[in-house]
This record gives C-alpha cells, structure tokens and sequence, in this order.
C-alpha cells in the first residue's frame, strides 16, 4: 500500500530559522523553532480555552454534537496542515495561524459581533480580526516581561493579513476597510511592530484562510443535517455534492444516513484540498515562485480554489444561508443574543462598577476609552458567562432555545 510522503520543504515556504522575530527579544530555544513556540503559546492561552464555549452557529448548550469555535478551529487545523504538509510548506506556523483565526471572536458567534459592531460605531466598530490581534498583543498576559503572547512576526502577519492586502498599493484601505479604514487596533500595533499591511501573506497565512472555508461547509452542513433544518436529498441540488452522493449511493447500496452523510463530507473535503493542492500548484508554477517573498509581492492570491471549485464553495454556501444561517429558529435565537451583548454593554458604560473587579481596574490597554475597554471584556466572554452576567444584573434573561 503506497504511504503519502510530505513534501520537502519548499523554496517559498516560511523557514523558522530565518523569523523576522518577535517583537520583545527573547532567548531562542532548544527544543523547539519559534512557529513551534507561537503554536504552544496559543493553545495554552486562556482566549484559547474560552473557544470551548463560543457559539459557531448553535449556542453551547443546544446540544454535545454541534459544533463551537473550540471544534471548528481544531477541525480548521487539521485541513491547513493536511494542505502544508502536501505543499511543502512549514506546518507549525500553518498550524499556529489556524489555531489563533478566531481568538477575537464575541460571545454568540456573528450575532455577538453585530451586536458589539454597533454598540462600538463611534469608535471605529468592532472587527473579529482586529480583536485577534488584540487579544495575542495586548490582553492575553502570562508574561511577566511583557503584554501579550509575544508571537512572531510571521504569526502576526498572517493572523491580520490571512484574507489578503489591508491596504492599496498607494497606501489607501483596502476590501472591507474602505468606508471605515483599518481598525484602530491594527493600526496602532503597526506603528511599533510594522506587519507590511499593502502585502499578501505567506503561503501558510492563505493556507489556513482556505482552510477555514473548507472546514465551515463540511460541519455546517453536518450540523444542518442534525438540526434537521434539510435533508440529504435537500444537498443534491448543489451540483458537487449530488455528484458525490451518487457515487457513495452506487458503492454502498444500504447504507444508513448516518454512514451516508459521514462519507459525503469525508469525500467533499477530500475532493477541495485536492482542488487547492492542484489550483495553488498552478499559481505557484505561472508564479515561479523561488522565495516567501515572492508569495508576499504577488498581485493575486496563491493558495486558492480552481475556478469550478470557488463556484461550487459559493453554491454550498448560497444553499446553507437561507437553510441555516437565515433559518428563523436561529434568527430568533440570534436577535435575543444580540440584546444580551448590547444589555451588557450599556450597562457597563453606564455602570462602570458593575464589570468584576478582576476588569474594573485595568488601564486602557493600548486604547483612549474606557468604552473600547468593555467592548474587550464583552468580546472574551464565553457565550454561558455572558448569560451569567446578564441574570446577575438583568431580572430577565433569555433562554436562547
């Protein structure tokens, strides 16, 4: 039986030993490079663990077998390393991006973020991504020399840049910044800490990016199909996934629904990381890319889907967005959990004693207002803290079902 061998490490992969470094100087270590250290460093961190009881799209308590940020980000890691390792580039900092994607994440996944995006509108908003780098800058803390993880240069840059360039090659804001320009957060750490904002990522950055996308239709799909919110026969008028339930039905005649839908996502996930290994490829050869470097001054993204492949991602995600993500039993659960979020918030604007102690007397962590301040402490609640502090000082809280 032929056994996959990974790739040799390739000329455009990221080299640890040659990290532009971290932002505090630390002594190196021996056991392990620093991609390897950024990894440890996330999943020991208490952002981390908090992920365990954030909402991907069914609140925690729903049920054991939906899926929370905690899960969705372990499943997003495996399919980046899967992909690094087939394209020969570095794991650990592949890895270390897919564990940290969704540390800024609120409470009540993106109603949370609806929710705290408005309470915050006359401060520049809320942004999931610039909270991320927040939180592994600023409001993580186990160090005694410094705030923050103290992550690599290389780490920071794809955690802030993984969906490509923040701004223009003439400097101005880029994609969605455009009418809100780049979040404070981001531009502030820039300003000590330079993460190169008007270039593309390295290889592994955009890696983790794609992967994100693959691992969002593989378990919304499953966590549809167990809401019973559509059926197996509902999936077939995607045109990839009738084609691979038809092969799967051709094999096993009897198969039961359960084996049925486990096998049709096991193939779909296996068919896009070979349509990304084979479309970046592609770009990689046109590209001629001999350095990570060359990834970064690149026009166009590398790691990507096949033209057919990005129009079969968008026809899984046009048919899960009325079936799931607009279904009005989660709409309804989604506009009780924005009210949480935004009861919240003005109470501790308006009650400043009301936050806990352990909060009350922190300084500004990097910002001018208080009122950033509690947007930070709102956006690292785990969505059960949060419906603890809204009954401890609300007479009623909703019960989210």
């Amino acid at each position: 039986m032929a056994v996959a061998v990974p790739a040799p490490r390739a000329a455009y992969a990221s080299d640890p030993g040659r990290s532009r470094g971290r932002l505090h100087p630390e002594p190196t270590s021996p056991r392990r490079n620093v991609f390897r250290r950024d990894c440890d460093r996330i999943i020991h961190s208490t952002a981390f663990r908090r992920l365990a009881y954030k909402t991907q799209v069914f609140v925690f308590h729903e049920g054991d077998h939906f899926r929370t940020r905690l899960t969705h980000t372990l499943e997003v890691t495996q399919i980046a390393r899967s992909l690094a390792r087939a394209l020969g580039l570095d794991e650990d900092l592949t890895e270390a991006l897919a564990l940290a994607h969704d540390l800024g994440h609120p409470p009540f996944g993106h109603a949370g973020e609806r929710a705290l995006d408005r309470c915050l509108g006359d401060c520049g908003g809320f942004d999931h991504n610039a909270q991320s780098l927040r939180v592994v800058t600023a409001l993580e803390r186990p160090y005694p020399g410094f705030d923050g993880l103290n992550l690599s240069w290389e780490t920071l840059e794809g955690l802030v840049k993984h969906n490509g360039p923040l701004v223009l090659r003439d400097g101005s804001p880029a994609w969605r910044y455009r009418e809100r320009g780049i979040p404070a957060a981001i531009e502030q750490y820039v300003k000590v800490h330079d993460l190169k904002l008007g270039t593309f990522p390295s290889l592994e950055a955009q890696i983790a990016a794609i992967s994100d996308d693959i691992a969002y239709n593989a378990h919304d799909i499953d966590d549809g199909l167990r809401a019973h919110f559509f059926t197996l026969d509902e999936l077939a008028a995607v045109s990839l996934l009738k084609e691979i339930l038809q092969e799967i039905k051709a094999r096993y005649r009897q198969v039961d629904s359960a084996r049925l839908t486990h096998e049709l996502l096991r193939r779909m996930i296996t068919t896009m990381i070979e349509d990304v290994i084979t479309a970046t490829r592609n770009r990689l050869n046109a590209l001629s890319a001999g350095s990570v470097d060359a990834i970064r001054e690149a026009h166009a993204p590398v790691g990507v889907f096949s033209t057919a492949m990005a129009q079969a991602d968008r026809d899984i995600k046009d048919f899960l967005s009325p079936r799931l993500y607009r279904h009005a039993r989660i709409v309804r659960i989604m506009t009780d959990a924005e009210q949480v979020v935004t009861d919240l918030f003005m109470r501790y604007v308006r009650d400043p004693a009301a936050i806990p102690a352990e909060w009350a007397h922190e300084g500004s962590l990097g910002e001018p207002s208080s009122v950033r301040r509690v947007g930070d402490f709102i956006a690292g609640m785990t969505d059960r803290y949060a419906l603890i502090e809204h009954a401890r000082l609300f007479d009623s809280t909703p019960e989210l079902r």
